[in-house]
Parts: structure tokens; C-alpha cells; sequence
């Protein structure tokens, strides 16, 4: 009697005999659901659950002052580019925010795409990063470096969208309001010198393929697993609101800027003299589309990216600030480590100022301040765990320019 009554069970939701399922599971009343519908019901709660960092914040939030405040609790310097991308995300905003940006009067709310441009180690991709965590739309970074045009080895310039489409949860509406990060778009330039039979699978064409993804067009992406099932149907992603953000340290670029520069102040009256003293970031700021273009980005390419801001070289004073003043400095990371250790972890500014002058002398920007720390930090975290009465430990200036070994002070009993 037991399997006649097992196999009358059936799903009150689809139907579904329990011969024809891994599990039924029994509820109030005689209903039963099978794993089948389980599983489609949590598919429907996932799609339709809040993304990360999505709609968490209203628009009164994205206001350029409220963007720049978020932006100064983590990135130190660099003001002037903080506040063109305030401006720049509240402006997309004010685009996404209704779903007709093109009013009666026929006047169109165009995007104006941005061009970071600035030394390693100036916090390109930290600022990009930064904004990701107070967006409310899907954002996402992607390196032009793996780029290659289409029928060659490497990714698409679709997988940029690709990238949005799945951070937004696969909703090619939502995608369609995100922000893409592109970094190193430097390397993308055309190659020069290079013979007439050798093709730039990974320079002037990715310019070109990139095109079409800046312009307000509509992109065709594969979809999960298409090589396997090439019968799907491609997935369409209108890129008319999603705004572009381009990263790159352009070396060489400099040199262009002074031969302009320079050719213009030829003659009586000219400052040859002050504009050689003038430091990379100082003429960086007068960087025009013909440099770039001269750098080997075609105008086109060039013509959608409006918004060019430079960054500044990061002082010394600045980069102690980095160490310890961001919510989440390499300093309160250390310290929280050595928490975790019962542990009170204390830097002597002098020893934070000789971190910085060895980080200016590699020249690495601040992201060289990690692998200082790492190892001057190394011998100590290995001996700390099997230390049982270690109250605080110290890091003076001598730890950093003689190698000395920081001071532990002892007074902690074993946990």
C-alpha cells in the first residue's frame, strides 16, 4: 500500500509524478513540491533579488558633493579628477534616471565618456574601484590588454558588455544603465614601425571595434556556454546609457605634449626655461585630442572619449597620508591583523616617511608600499603566532633603512 501511495504523489504545482523526481517534499494539507520547482522558484528569487550595490542608494545621494565626500574617505589627492567623476556619474544619473532622456523640445542628453590618464601608482583603478562601491547601477572593469579584434586569439571588445550584462545580474535593461571601467587602454595604441604585412590584431583594430561599443549602439553578446549550445539567441544590450570610463598611465606621452609645447613658444618672448622645470603632471594638464592622437589613438576613438582628465604625481606628504589616513589603509590593515592576534600594532611616523622614500626612489607610485611593508612586516608575523606574551609590537624608522627587528614589548598572557 506504502507504493501505491508514493507513486499517486504528484506536484501541486507542476504535476510532476514522484517517479519523475530526485525529491517531493511533503507540506500542509496534502501538498507536495518536487526539487524541480525548488530550484525554478529560487532561479525566480535570484533574478529578481537586489543586486550588489544595486539600488541601495537614492538619487538625492548621488549628488557631486555627496560622491566626492565617499571618494575623499578613500582615495587621498587628486582632486581635480575626483571631481570631474562626480560630476560625470551624477550627470549619467540624471541620463538613466528617466526612461525618455530626449525631451518635447527635441534636445538629447548625450553621455560624455571619460579618458583617466595618469602615472603608475596614481589610483586610476583605486578611484575606479571606489566609485564601484557607492554606485546604486552595475559596474565592472575590464583590461584592453587581453583585447584582440574578432576572429583571433584573445576577447572581444564585446566581452566589455558581456562583463556588465552578467554584473547586472544578466539584465540586459539594467546592463544597459552601468558604467565600464576600461583600463590599460594605453596599450591599445597603434604599434609603429611595424612592417605593412604584420597585422595589429591588438591595437588600431580594437580602436576600431571599440567604436561601436562607445557609440549609442546596440550590441550583440553570446550568451553562457554558447560554444556548446551555438543555436541560442544572441543577447541584445543598447549601450546608449552606459557610461565609459578609460584608464591609462600613457608613457611617452609627456614628450609629445612639450615638442607642442615647445614649438609654439619659439621666438622672442618664449619661457623655454620655466616650461622645462615644469613636472609630468603639470603638462600633462595640457593635453589635447591631436597628442592622443599623435600617441596613436585614431580620432575616432579619440572623439568619443570628451572628458580628459589627468592625474596628478603623488607627493611625498601624500603618500604618507596613504598609508594611514584611508578606511582602508595598508596601516589599519596591519593593524587589524595583528588584532586578530591579541596584538597592538604601532608605526613611528619616521618610519612611515622612510617607507614613502623608498617607494618614491623605485618610483612604483603607491601601489610599491605593499610589497615594502610585506617585507619588512614578513619575520614578524612569522614569529608572532608563537609568541604567548607579546603585548605590542613597534616599527621604527631603523626597521625600514637598517632592516632592524621591530620591537616587541611583552606583557600579554597566553590566551
Amino acid at each position: 500500500m506504502s507504493d501505491i501511495k508514493q507513486i499517486r504523489i504528484r506536484c501541486s504545482f507542476c504535476g510532476k509524478d514522484s517517479r519523475d523526481v530526485k525529491k517531493m517534499i511533503a507540506g500542509p494539507d496534502g501538498v507536495h513540491v518536487c526539487d524541480d520547482c525548488v530550484r525554478l522558484c529560487r532561479e525566480i528569487i535570484d533574478e529578481d533579488a537586489p543586486r550588489a550595490g544595486a539600488g541601495t542608494l537614492t538619487f538625492a545621494d548621488m549628488r557631486p558633493q555627496a560622491i566626492r565626500a565617499f571618494m575623499d574617505e578613500h582615495v587621498v589627492g587628486q582632486d581635480r579628477a575626483k571631481t570631474v567623476l562626480s560630476v560625470a556619474v551624477y550627470n549619467h544619473f540624471k541620463r538613466i534616471r528617466t526612461d525618455n532622456p530626449v525631451e518635447d523640445d527635441g534636445v538629447e542628453l548625450s553621455k560624455g565618456n571619460i579618458l583617466m590618464i595618469g602615472g603608475t601608482g596614481t589610483g586610476k583603478t583605486l578611484i575606479a574601484r571606489t566609485l564601484a562601491k557607492k554606485l546604486g547601477v552595475p559596474f565592472t572593469i575590464s583590461d584592453a590588454t587581453s583585447l584582440t579584434e574578432a576572429g583571433y586569439v584573445g576577447e572581444d571588445v564585446e566581452s566589455i558588455v558581456k562583463n556588465l550584462w552578467l554584473a547586472a545580474g544578466r539584465d540586459p535593461v539594467l546592463a544597459g544603465k552601468g558604467i565600464v571601467c576600461v583600463d590599460e587602454v594605453d596599450k591599445i595604441s597603434r604599434g609603429g614601425g611595424s612592417a605593412a604585412s604584420v597585422r595589429d590584431v591588438g591595437g588600431e583594430g580594437v580602436q576600431q571595434a571599440l567604436l561601436k561599443v562607445l557609440e549609442s549602439q546596440k550590441v550583440q553578446i553570446p550568451p553562457e556556454g554558447s560554444r556548446n549550445r551555438p543555436q541560442q539567441d544572441f543577447i541584445e544590450v543598447d549601450t546608449t546609457n552606459i557610461l565609459f570610463v578609460c584608464c591609462g598611465a600613457f608613457q611617452g606621452l609627456t614628450e609629445i605634449v612639450e615638442r607642442r609645447l615647445s614649438s609654439s613658444s619659439i621666438g622672442f618672448g618664449s619661457n623655454q626655461a620655466a616650461r622645462t622645470k615644469r613636472d609630468r603632471s603639470e603638462i600633462l594638464k595640457e593635453v589635447r585630442a591631436e597628442d592622443l592622437t599623435k600617441y596613436g589613438l585614431i580620432p575616432e576613438f579619440v572623439g568619443r572619449l570628451p572628458v580628459i582628465v589627468t592625474l596628478d604625481d603623488l607627493s611625498s606628504s601624500e603618500m604618507v597620508e596613504i598609508l594611514w589616513r584611508p578606511k582602508n589603509s595598508l596601516v589599519r590593515q596591519y593593524r587589524r591583523m595583528f588584532e586578530l592576534e591579541g596584538v597592538k600594532l604601532k608605526f613611528h611616523h619616521e618610519a612611515l616617511v622612510s617607507i614613502v622614500a623608498e617607494a618614491m626612489r623605485r618610483k612604483s607610485g603607491a601601489r610599491g608600499l605593499r610589497s615594502i611593508l610585506e617585507s619588512i612586516m614578513l619575520d614578524v608575523m612569522y614569529e608572532l603566532p608563537s609568541l604567548d606574551n607579546i603585548r605590542e609590537c613597534v616599527i621604527t624608522e631603523e626597521c625600514v633603512t637598517e632592516r632592524a627587528r621591530p620591537l616587541l614589548i611583552p606583557g600579554r598572557t597566553a590566551a
